[in-house]
C-alpha cells in the first residue's frame, strides 16, 4: 500500500498522530508514504495552476498503481465495508493499493477522472491535513477488522 500527497503536514499535532498510524500500519502490513512536491504560491486566482503542479509531482509517483483518490463527491464506505474492500484489492490486484490526497486545493480532475476509486471519508468537509489522519486512521481500523484484532469503537 501508498499513500501519496503533496506537502508536508505542517500541523505538528496532526503530523504526529499520522506518523502513529503509519507506524502501527506498518506492522500488520507494508504501506509506504510518499510526500511530493507542494506549490507554492497560495492563491484561489491561480488555483488550476497549483493543482496541475501538484498532480504532475503526484503522477512522478505513479506507475501501474490502483489508484484511490480522496474525493468529497466519492463512494462512502463503513470502516468493515473499507476493510472488505482493502482485504479483495490486496488479494486480487497485482498493483499496489495507492491512496492519493490532494492538498489544500484538492486534486486536478486528470487525477480523478484517472482513479480506480473515488473515495470519500464523509459528507462533511476536512482541512487536507484532517483528511490525512483520518485516512490513516481507517486504514488502520480496516487491518484491524482484517486481521481480527481488537480496536476501541
Amino acid at each position: 500500500m501508498r499513500v501519496i500527497w503533496p506537502g508536508k503536514t505542517h500541523n505538528r499535532a496532526l503530523g504526529e498522530l499520522v506518523k502513529g498510524y503509519l507506524d502501527k500500519i506498518n506492522h500488520m502490513a507494508s504501506c509506504e508514504l510518499v510526500v511530493s512536491r507542494e506549490a507554492k504560491g497560495i492563491s484561489e486566482k491561480n488555483a488550476q495552476r497549483i493543482k496541475a503542479i501538484e498532480a504532475e509531482e503526484i503522477e512522478k509517483h505513479l506507475s501501474n498503481d490502483y489508484r484511490i483518490c480522496l474525493d468529497d463527491t466519492g463512494k462512502e464506505m463503513g470502516s468493515n465495508e473499507f476493510a472488505r474492500f482493502l482485504e479483495k484489492i490486496g488479494m486480487s490486484s497485482a498493483r499496489a493499493a495507492t491512496f492519493i490526497v490532494g492538498g489544500y486545493l484538492g486534486l486536478e480532475d486528470r487525477l480523478l477522472e484517472g482513479a480506480d476509486l473515488r473515495l470519500s471519508l464523509s459528507k462533511m468537509t476536512f482541512s487536507h491535513e484532517l483528511t490525512r489522519v483520518l485516512l490513516c486512521e481507517q486504514i488502520y481500523r480496516s487491518l484491524t477488522i482484517i486481521k481480527g484484532k481488537s480496536y476501541a469503537k
